[in-house]
């Protein structure tokens, strides 16, 4: 589970990448998850979009593909979604310290 701080630091890193696959009039198909989980886990973080032709919102489609690769959900904003999935082998991304209660 992520903390506010660590999804906005996400965020800005994601604000300057491009969208690395579009989900389109195919929806969430087995070949789109396949392609997702293995960009997870090379990147890490990685923005996808949502086109006017897909049957699914951008919100259900970040949820479902979330779901199907056991990723977080970072932001959806617009017809834009992020994803975040830690590599466990080789972690890229230096995320803040979550501060302890």
């Amino acid at each position: 589970m992520l903390t506010s701080k660590q999804r906005a630091y996400l965020r800005g890193l994601a604000s300057k990448e491009e969208p690395l696959f579009q989900v389109g009039k195919m929806g969430i198909n087995d070949n789109l998850i396949k392609q997702t989980d293995d960009a997870l886990k090379a990147r890490e973080l990685i923005k996808l979009s949502v086109l006017e032709t897909a049957p699914v919102s951008p919100a259900e489609a970040a949820y479902a593909l979330a779901e199907a690769t056991k990723a977080e959900v970072i932001t959806t904003i617009g017809s834009k979604m992020v994803l975040f999935r830690r590599n466990a082998q080789k972690p890229q991304i230096e995320l803040p310290k979550a501060k302890k209660k």
